[in-house]
């Protein structure tokens, strides 16, 4: 690969790093308007507390509707 080539290839990566920082930072400040203390942190720890929970109710109703067969 030409050098002009790898400078052209660095430059348009540089841009979308610049645009998906701004997007982070945008989104960080979001989420702590919406009171989530810690911005993307608490968000991505309430999110994945949600699919847990709606997980386990998942397997509960699965559990309730298929009882284990006895002997």
């Amino acid at each position: 690969m030409k050098q002009s080539d790898l400078l052209k290839k660095i430059a348009k990566l540089e841009t979308v790093n610049d645009q998906l920082a701004s997007e982070i930072q945008f989104l960080e400040h979001l989420t702590r308007a919406l009171g989530f203390i810690e911005g993307l942190k608490t968000l991505k720890e309430a999110a994945l507390d949600m699919l847990e929970t709606d997980h386990k109710k998942k397997i509960k109703r699965e559990d309730e509707t298929n009882p284990p067969l006895s002997n």
